[in-house]
């Protein structure tokens, strides 16, 4: 009886029989593990053990769809069933109706309920099948016991040298995965998932400066989703919540804005600014009809994907931060100034090429005047630096944000809103300071000249 230690470099060197007949060799650290090399070459693992006068070959796959670490999980399985008296056969069976990761992802966000009791949004959905395109694809058609800890680790290694970020939220997606199905007792055993080391953090801390405001407004001034990113930024809620934000859940006579479910699955209160408030009372009027603050054509009624014409914000301001700054280095004249800012407003696309290829020429850092790595969520990290920056504690920021650590939320729930209101408004007094607008009490009037024109 031929042995040595499988690994898949020594099985796959072993050559065919002759024509007629097979080789068996066996595992020397599981010695039931045995593999059946036919005179074609095809390589078998199965579990051999004694049951009565006969021996029970049972079959668990073939090489290199199933790795060697797969077999020897199985086979262990299969030996546990025998040592518990069970037929091995039927354990086989049992093991063949296991579902495989995407059948259990299936039903898993089809079943899977929020702490809330609710289903999971369809945002959520998305981004979970996303990830399974993307980084899942060697395990998505093998059945959970086969999928192991180093096929895992294999994978976050790999995705990880695209997006740190994405390959830890797929492991944390496989790890959810695997405990519903532990709940459902479609999968027993451990974790593969758990424990698989998650790369550091990047702290982010982007905000937007005092020398960036004046263009972020006046560039905000000119999107057609003006108010969203203008309430965005005022009330530093979060985008899924703006963006779904109903008339019913607002009272502008108290300046509340009541959100019935947070992400952090609690709700929340809002204190509106005199300028948000005075903001929504001019938009009431061209909403019409629509329970939506900011109503859309899809199937949710409201405004869904925002990012594009964020995008062109942050281009026509990083653009006309570098003219003031071509301007200051004496590269413009007062004519040149005035159709460089006229084809950022018709043709940006031509005016990135053109002003940034002269930047490039004269050696000046982007960080002077890019913006283009402000992200929509750091207008929500935006009110809460200014907040701090004009002294709001760290308990009134983590409650106007509604954040939710486990060190403040007891300090949060003893808070009421007044020194919210107060931190927010002066925040936005600073903010609307330092971006050359004063009228507090009014409707902020961003500096645009053409706010209706489409992005």
């Amino acid at each position: 009886m031929a042995k040595l230690k499988f690994t898949k470099t020594a099985l796959l060197a072993l050559a065919p029989p002759e024509a007629g007949k097979r080789l068996a060799v066996y595992d020397t650290e599981i010695p039931k593990l045995a593999m059946r090399i036919t005179a074609a070459g095809t390589r078998t693992f199965y579990v051999v053990k004694r049951a009565g006068a006969s021996m029970a070959w049972v079959k668990l796959g073939t090489l290199p769809e199933m790795t060697v670490e797969q077999a020897r999980a199985e086979a262990q399985k299969i030996l546990g069933e025998f040592a518990t008296g069970a037929n091995p056969a039927a354990a086989r069976r049992a093991i063949r109706g296991e579902p495989t990761f995407a059948e259990m992802l299936k039903q898993f966000l089809a079943e899977k309920k929020k702490r809330d009791g609710t289903p999971l949004g369809e945002k959520t959905k998305r981004d979970y099948l996303d990830l399974l395109r993307l980084y899942l694809e060697t395990i998505k058609s093998r059945k959970l016991s086969h999928i192991t800890k180093q096929d895992l680790k294999a994978i976050h290694s790999k995705a990880s040298k695209k997006s740190a970020a994405q390959a830890d939220k797929a492991m944390a997606v496989v790890s959810s995965v695997f405990n519903f199905a532990a709940d459902l007792e479609l999968f027993e055993g451990t974790n593969p998932a758990s424990r698989i080391q998650k790369n550091p953090a990047p702290s982010r801390d982007r905000f937007a400066q005092s020398v960036e405001l004046p263009h972020l407004f006046a560039a905000i001034g000119e999107s057609s989703l003006a108010d969203f990113f203008l309430l965005s930024l005022l009330t530093g809620a979060r985008r899924s919540n703006v963006q779904a934000m109903a008339w019913r859940d607002l009272d502008l006579d108290t300046r509340i804005w009541r959100i019935g479910m947070t992400k952090n699955g609690t709700p929340q209160n809002v204190t509106l600014s005199p300028e948000a408030a005075a903001a929504l009372v001019a938009r009431k009027r061209t909403t019409g009809a629509s329970p939506f603050v900011f109503p859309g054509e899809g199937k949710t009624g409201h405004l869904v994907e925002p990012k594009k014409a964020w995008a062109a914000i942050l281009l026509r301001a990083s653009l006309r931060r570098l003219l003031d700054h071509l301007e200051g280095l004496g590269k413009l004249t007062a004519e040149e100034r005035q159709l460089a800012d006229k084809q950022i407003t018709e043709a940006p696309a031509a005016a990135e090429k053109r002003y940034r290829a002269i930047a490039d020429a004269l050696e000046i850092d982007p960080a002077l005047y890019d913006m283009t790595d402000l992200r929509i969520h750091d207008l929500r990290r935006t009110l809460g630096s200014w907040q701090a920056k004009t002294g709001a504690s760290m308990a009134i920021i983590g409650k106007s944000l509604n954040h939710k650590t486990h060190q403040a939320t007891a300090i949060y729930a003893r808070l009421d809103l007044d020194p919210v209101r107060q931190s927010v408004e002066t925040a936005t007094l600073a903010m609307l300071e330092a971006a050359g607008i004063k009228q507090p009490t009014e409707v902020v009037t961003l500096p645009a000249k053409r706010r209706a024109k489409k992005n």
